[in-house]
């Protein structure tokens, strides 16, 4: 029983002393970065895929006007 108080006691300072300050420095630091917002980079890059979404849905949206004109039943066959 003495053993099994001595290992628990050991394992809970590893812990504390090796564990816990690393997981609480990683913790505050990404909460940090999640506080801080959206990079310059990042905003442009988000701008950029916007503006592509944008392209891609009045593409598809040509398309499917297209292909109601030449199949209209082509939504049933899907």
């Amino acid at each position: 029983m003495d053993e099994l108080m001595t290992f628990t006691g050991i394992s809970m300072m590893l812990f504390m002393i090796f564990v816990a300050p690393v997981w609480l420095i990683m913790h505050y630091r990404s909460k940090r970065q999640v506080g801080q917002g959206l990079s310059e980079t990042e905003i442009r890059s988000l701008q950029n895929l916007s503006e592509k979404a944008e392209v891609m849905a009045d593409r598809i949206e040509t398309l499917e006007s297209i292909l109601d004109a030449e199949a209209p039943d082509w939504r049933n066959r899907a």
